[in-house]
């Protein structure tokens, strides 16, 4: 199945990663001043659900899998929901007010191959929607949905599929000041984030039409926000990464054209010591090995030292080439994918998902 192609007109959101990825849109303008978001507290169910007054959201669950004899894969889905400010007012039911994305993918690690696929459609007439009370979205053949601490995700594609259930061992994590998660220089850079790492998963991975029963480990992340990305920001470097003692560790940074960082942050919570949030200029990026990919020309930092304030730990990705590029549709090429994570022991301690923005060409706002 070709990548869809994205219509005219539509207003980008913000910020964190993975929404930008998605649409690389130019969109319309924002009118009226930016504000920052008010502090709130959180209500579960109900913030598992869609939040449509705002521009931008997403859903992006990742994780690591392996089948009984010892095969490996990694896997990422992400649901994105865009607010469209020019058809907010139509009251045609054809009108575009909301829109829905999705990208899906596999990483086969024996195999050395990363397989993806996307959906885009308009909210409405049975086709796409994402519930207000609780997590349930579809998007066409495409669908994440979950109540009481389970969710499922069913992704069929051309030529792989994910059917994927899991389960909560651990507490919602509120991510930046009791889940505002500042993005940027400017106060109104930021988001709604909270997160769910160390999901048990189980579920079947297909491949080419072979299916592979799978058990392991996922990182959900749901975030929401009104704000764009600052002007002088031409990518971000992240990093999700469930520890094998059951710690969780978040890790970003906002680059500038040279390279500079114009915003850092992330969080540790260990099993023993609960949750710390980190500051502004307490994370560090630095490349160790870079890899350049043969289809763009694009080079990427595939191995990292990352300075945290639970310690230094070495990023490093389980194959190079997880490069993925969507320009046929929606513009962005960028570079996400099942990465290890190791301690300043040289220990292997545990794994996730490293994503790299801005290297093949410089994010359009």
């Amino acid at each position: 199945m070709s990548p869809p192609t994205t219509p005219a007109g539509i207003t980008q959101g913000l910020p964190r990663r993975r929404f930008l990825l998605a649409t690389g849109l130019a969109g319309l303008a924002w009118s009226g001043p930016a504000s920052a978001l008010p502090a709130r507290a959180m209500q579960f169910p109900r913030d598992f659900g869609s939040h449509p007054d705002f521009r931008t959201e997403w859903w992006y669950i990742t994780g690591h899998a392996a089948t009984a004899s010892g095969r490996q894969f990694g896997f990422q889905l992400t649901f994105f929901r865009s607010r469209v400010d020019g058809t907010q007012g139509m009251a045609s039911r054809f009108a575009a007010r909301q829109l829905l994305f999705a990208h899906a993918a596999i990483t086969d690690v024996q195999g050395k191959k990363l397989w993806h696929d996307q959906r885009i459609a308009r909210d409405g007439f049975g086709v796409a929607f994402a519930s207000e009370a609780d997590m349930h979205i579809k998007l066409r053949d495409w669908a994440l949905q979950g109540q009481a601490g389970r969710y499922s995700a069913e992704l069929p594609a051309s030529d792989f599929a994910l059917k994927l259930q899991f389960e909560e061992t651990q507490p919602v994590l509120l991510q930046g000041r009791q889940g505002l998660s500042r993005k940027g220089p400017l106060e109104q850079q930021a988001s709604y984030y909270y997160s769910q790492p160390q999901l048990a998963t189980r579920g079947t991975l297909q491949l080419k039409g072979q299916a592979f029963d799978v058990t392991g480990k996922a990182w959900l992340d749901h975030e929401w926000s009104e704000e764009l990305l600052h002007p002088s920001a031409t990518g971000w470097d992240w990093i999700g990464m469930n520890l094998d003692d059951g710690s969780a560790l978040t890790a970003f940074r906002l680059r500038d054209k040279d390279g500079n960082a114009l915003w850092d942050g992330g969080s540790f919570r260990s099993p023993k010591a609960g949750l710390y949030t980190f500051s502004r200029g307490e994370v560090m990026f630095k490349p160790m090995r870079s890899w350049k990919s043969p289809l763009t020309q694009a080079t990427y930092p595939v191995e990292w030292i990352v300075r945290t304030p639970a310690d230094f730990y070495t990023v490093r990705a389980v194959i190079d080439n997880q490069e993925l590029d969507s320009r046929l549709s929606t513009g962005a090429v960028y570079w996400e994918g099942l990465s290890e994570l190791i301690d300043s022991n040289g220990k292997r301690v545990g794994s996730g998902y490293l994503e790299m923005t801005g290297y093949a060409q410089r994010l359009r706002l």
